[in-house]
């Protein structure tokens, strides 16, 4: 369950009559506890608790108290042994009426009446299995805004089905554009008293909700009707007491869906809730998952936490605004001239969606300039910061709309925090009509256009706020010449997830540059824009993006026309989990990159929270060193061996089969039974999983072709590769006992390399094979290779340049022999080197046999790595990080300094391009 999930049936929860016997169990299920688990603590199976009440282990201790006798039973829920042997999260204890509850871990308490215990739901959301949990507590309004709002939506969609569909959906999502703007604003005073719009519909429609749609129809005329035209307009007398809106908010089609009870029901039930508490930074993105039917699945885990979108604003532009701040102290001119700066500052996010960067960076700037005008003695002054100059395209109309919709409220809540109600009262009505979020494509949009370095641009009155031209609208700035700061979260979607129209908006940007772009990323579609702006303009930019535009192939087919012409990357923060509001904390891996030209400081961030390090270059593989590029190499350097690509039967199930079908063959002919042998896929080899082929010799074939068992097999080759259209299979069919393609010769050492390991391995498993196996073409492999290859191979050094170079899957590792291991630098090894490294080789392999039959899946958990297995992995490290720099690496990030410089020594050598550069000036900040 998510978060919405959760607060919905903590609320239904609540809303039902007291039942003391049932409470915990329903409290539990509410929080996605499976109805076997129910039963089990039902039953007393697996319920711990000695006070008669339920102690789920690891998670809560929960009992019903006498009446007024809750915080005494809270207390001995607390002192209870069976608490603290079961390792309980929380204590809970309610009578009905009143409900309290502790963390144990904090401290932090819950004491409230019963009917209000889903006011704090985000407290308890450990029991789910989501850990972002202060980031759900600050925004727990939102999400029960959100989960009431779903509620209103599904069930107008039911008795208005016609509103769901493509041609109506733009009318269906202004109508909830609109009730928002309403329940914010009845809240806020905005609209004369407290609860006006919810109080009119609940008093001026009628119960059976016949006439609802009418009478929310007539508040929405009066809120487009000018007061000096409200007497000709003939307005009801009790919607004449609404302000005139304007921004074209309530314009165009006026229509309201039909209201049956229950959805009035819910309708006046969101109104009851406080608006005032509403979050612009990260409600756009919650209701426009309300909007989308491919969203609404997952509602709730779209969330982009602040904290998350300040790691790309702070170092990009904030961080520098507030050192001028410290800076300026008290100094009148120099806040002056920082507020004038400020002032023309534009932010502009090409991937808007619902305008969460838009709406921090926004409020995060009036935040500075309300301690400017502190400092000057002119608190409550107007701000100088334009709202239309936060730009942003969305490629979606709902989202393009509530971007506006959060930027004007947020409008309003600075204001009055800042400046007082009153004076944001009097300022905020009408809203202005003018359209700064765009609704279109990026990729195909010219972004000097949107977001014009002069301050000039097309100027563009729209007659409704919630209407926008597909191709772009633009409006003046208020200040000319200011800083642009591009940023923002768009699409990853790989090379081979990209949908036609994605293809055709990549080809649009890159055809005309370079022939490799099919394989690019979708995100660096917006690189490449965001590169093309730099060259117009004073800007900078950074982008939430996936590691692989950092890793592999992508780096030097993209990054080299990037970063140049005095563009380089400004600032990085290494990978880390871009999480939401999911169960069990789901996301993505991400890092973020920020370019610039000529930047004056380069920060690298280890991780989300790591070491903040300036040095004097980030490359594109986001390490402090020169730009070096590494490419494909047909041949691994300074003598090592190859690791080859294994054989590939496409053989139709003919030559490769399980250990049944096996046995059966070498049953049948035993004296044939040297071409049964061993085929180990990556899997095979790492599980120890068996499976076997037929590796035969031709005049091997000659002699079993016409036995029964080899024949059948040999039938489904010739049949496959028959039918088949490709011209190089199609030719094997008179050649059945032959894989397709063969890379040994079956009488070999093998040490079989998989191309994908898992990122919780701390090193990359190579499994050695019984001699005479074969490897299939989804594994690598050395062939006869000298130990003290497998020492290098094995090491953490060769670890993590496969994890840069190489890219990864999600967060696991790829393996590319051409690109990891044949570029790997090695220096020149003594004779003593290689015997060192021989025999650490050895000691592994001896660790791993000592603890047979255990699989290398079972050895390489690194939960339960045998310590003798571990211990040879570390003699081994200390034995090649000393031939390297004669001492142990202090961090990867060392580690990979030092290949690197060698890649470039040994590719200069070589004739290439690249050059030694001194070691990175390096300083830690706080």
């Amino acid at each position: 369950m998510n978060a919405v999930e959760i607060e919905e049936a903590i609320s239904k929860l609540a809303e039902e009559p007291f039942d003391a016997e049932n409470f915990p169990f329903q409290f539990l299920e509410a929080f996605g506890n499976k109805e076997t688990t129910i039963k089990r603590l039902r039953k007393g199976e697996s319920n711990k608790s000695d006070l008669g009440g339920v102690l789920q282990t690891n998670n809560i201790h929960i009992a019903v108290a006498a009446p007024g006798e809750v915080t005494k039973t809270l207390v001995a829920l607390k002192a209870s042994p069976a608490t603290a042997r079961a390792k309980a999260k929380f204590v809970l204890a309610t009578d009905g009426k009143t409900f309290e509850a502790e963390d144990l871990a904090t401290g932090e308490t819950v004491a409230c009446a019963y009917v209000d215990f889903p006011d704090h739901f985000g407290f308890f959301l450990p029991l789910a299995g989501i850990t972002t949990v202060k980031q759900v507590r600050d925004s727990s309004f939102d999400i029960r805004a959100t989960s009431r709002l779903n509620r209103l939506y599904v069930e107008l969609l039911k008795d208005n089905p016609e509103w769901g569909t493509a041609e109506r959906r733009p009318d269906m999502n202004h109508f909830m554009a609109r009730l928002i703007f309403c329940f914010f604003a009845e809240d806020t005073d905005i609209f004369n008293g407290t609860g006006l719009f919810t109080a009119t519909i609940e008093q001026m429609s009628a119960r059976d909700s016949s006439n609802t749609h009418e009478v929310i129809g007539a508040l929405f005329r009066a809120m487009n009707t000018k007061i000096e035209d409200r007497t000709s307009a003939k307005l009801p007398r009790w919607a004449d007491a609404f302000p005139y809106v304007n921004g074209g908010l309530f314009s165009g089609n006026m229509d309201v869906p039909r209201f049956n009870r229950i959805a009035r029901s819910y309708l006046l039930h969101i109104g009851g809730l406080d608006w005032k508490k509403i979050n612009p930074d990260i409600f756009g993105s919650m209701i426009q998952a309300v909007a989308e039917d491919e969203e609404r699945g997952a509602l709730g885990m779209h969330y982009t936490s602040v904290p998350n979108i300040l790691k790309v604003l702070d170092p990009l532009f904030l961080d520098d605004l507030r050192e001028k701040l410290e800076e300026a102290g008290d100094n009148q001119r120099k806040l002056l001239n920082l507020r004038n700066r400020m002032a023309r500052i534009r932010v502009f996010d090409p991937a808007c969606g619902s305008g969460n960067f838009l709406v921090i960076a926004y409020k995060e700037m009036r935040a500075i300039e309300a301690d400017i005008n502190r400092r000057r003695g002119e608190v409550g002054r107007r701000t100088d910061i334009p709202l239309t100059n936060f730009r942003g395209i969305e490629l979606r109309h709902f989202p393009a709309e509530i971007a506006r919709l959060a930027l004007i409220i947020a409008e309003y809540q600075c204001d009055v925090l800042y400046r007082g109600q009153k004076l944001a009262m009097a300022e905020f009505l009408p809203l202005n009509a003018q359209n700064w979020v765009t609704c279109g494509n990026a990729l195909r949009l010219d972004w000097l256009s949107i977001c014009p370095p002069s301050g000039t641009g097309v100027k563009l009155h729209a007659d409704d706020l919630l209407q926008t031209p597909l191709d772009q609208a633009q409006i003046d700035f208020e200040n000319e010449g200011g800083e642009t700061y591009i940023c923002g979260n768009p699409p990853y979607r790989g090379g081979t997830e990209q949908d036609k129209l994605q293809k055709d908006d990549m080809r649009f940007v890159f055809a005309k540059r370079q022939s490799t772009w099919k394989s690019f990323d979708y995100i660096l579609g917006f690189f490449q824009k965001a590169r093309d702006y730099l060259d117009h303009c004073n800007a900078a930019a950074a982008f939430v993006t996936t590691n692989s535009i950092c890793q592999g192939e992508q780096v030097y087919r993209f990054w080299p026309s990037c970063i140049s012409d005095r563009v380089r990357i400004s600032f990085a923060m290494t990978s880390f989990r871009w999480s939401n509001l999911a169960s069990k904390n789901a996301g993505v891996s991400v890092c973020i990159v920020g370019i610039q030209r000529n930047p004056t400081k380069v920060r690298l961030f280890q991780g989300a929270n790591g070491l903040v390090r300036e040095v004097e270059n980030i490359n594109a593989y986001l390490i402090p060193f020169m730009d070096v590029y590494v490419k494909n190499q047909m041949k691994p350097q300074n003598g090592m061996s190859p690791v080859v690509n294994g054989s590939k039967p496409v053989d139709g199930g003919g030559l490769v089969f399980d250990r049944d079908i096996a046995e059966e063959l070498k049953s049948a002919t035993p004296e044939y039974a040297r071409v049964i042998r061993p085929y180990f896929g990556a899997h095979d080899a790492t599980h120890g999983v068996g499976r076997y082929c037929i590796w035969a010799t031709r005049e091997e074939y000659e002699e079993i072709k016409n036995i029964k068992a080899f024949r059948e097999r040999f039938a489904i080759v010739s049949e496959m590769r028959a039918k088949s259209t490709k011209a190089l299979t199609k030719a094997g069919q008179n050649n059945p006992f032959a894989f397709q393609q063969v890379r040994q010769t079956g009488t070999e050492i093998v040490f079989q390399v998989p191309m994908h390991s898992s990122a919780t391995r701390e090193f990359y498993p190579v499994a050695a094979l019984p001699r005479g196996s074969i490897v299939s073409n989804g594994a690598f492999s050395f062939y006869d290779p000298p130990l003290w290859n497998i020492s290098v191979f094995v090491s953490r050094l060769s670890l993590i340049w496969i994890g840069t170079i190489c890219g990864k899957i999600k967060t696991d590792f790829r393996f590319s022999n051409t690109l990891g291991w044949n570029t790997f630098p090695v220096p020149t090894l003594t004779e003593k080197n290689k015997s060192d490294l021989t025999r650490c080789a050895e000691d592994i392999l001896l660790a791993r046999e000592a603890h047979f039959p255990a699989t290398i899946a079972d050895l390489y958990d690194p939960d339960n790595m045998p310590a003798d297995l571990r211990e040879a992995h570390e003699r081994n490290d200390e034995a090649l990080e000393r031939i390297y720099i004669g001492r142990r690496f202090k961090n990867d990030t060392e580690r990979l300094e030092k290949l690197f410089e060698l890649y470039t020594k040994t590719t200069a050598e070589k004739g290439g391009t690249n050059k030694v550069v001194t070691k990175t000036k390096v300083r830690e900040e706080n």
